[in-house]
């Protein structure tokens, strides 16, 4: 059953796409994720890191630039694109059960210490304001397999409790598309669940 979006406050939503083919599954969860935000009423734009060559790598440089404008220009450019958002998904094929290495380096090298918390005057609160996170991750694992063996709730705390919050989301989902390798039906409905992701997000708290 499909849910109703808030029709009362229109987000700008940021996708982030890691993958390197463009035909992959992942793009197209991407796509159907953004359709489905725009069709509720929200503007969207596309991070697409491997078309846009984002070097993941942290350098000294980054940690140079931690606490502000002194940041490597394409970590500014990240962050400016977040600062448009109200809302960012996350869209990535689970990979060895954990993030492919370009996600975890944007999110290392962007979600600075300094602009995204402060680890030492407060150490749970995030410097950003309250926006909306998603994490949209094509598997092709099975539900069950990854509940019996715990790998759910090992992302679940990694991501959702532990670094959503410090990227300040207040509203959290974790989308597993769980089974993408599957038949043309199978992915097909995946694919509406990422419409339905999209078209049924939350507003910042």
């Amino acid at each position: 059953m499909t849910s109703h979006p808030d029709h009362h406050y229109h987000m700008h939503v940021l996708t982030v796409l890691d993958h390197p083919n463009p035909a992959s599954f992942s793009a197209a969860a991407a796509d159907a994720f953004q359709a489905g935000a725009r069709a509720a009423g929200h503007t969207t734009e596309l991070a697409d890191l491997h078309a846009e060559g984002f070097d993941p790598r942290w350098t000294l440089a980054d940690i140079r630039g931690d606490h502000g404008p002194s940041a490597p220009e394409d970590v500014r450019r990240e962050r400016k694109r977040i600062d448009r958002a109200d809302a960012v998904c996350l869209v990535f094929p689970l990979f060895w059960w954990g993030m492919p290495a370009v996600t975890k380096g944007w999110i290392d090298r962007v979600w600075g210490w300094g602009w995204a918390y402060d680890q030492l005057d407060d150490p749970e609160r995030s410097m950003q304001r309250p926006r909306t996170g998603v994490l949209l991750i094509p598997a092709g694992a099975h539900s069950d397999e990854m509940a019996e063996r715990g790998y759910l709730n090992a992302m679940s705390t990694a991501w959702i409790d532990g670094t959503f919050g410090y990227f300040g989301f207040t509203e959290r989902s974790l989308e597993v598309l769980y089974g993408s390798r599957g038949s043309d039906a199978r992915r097909a409905g995946l694919l509406k669940q990422a419409h339905e992701a999209g078209y049924c997000l939350k507003t910042p708290a």
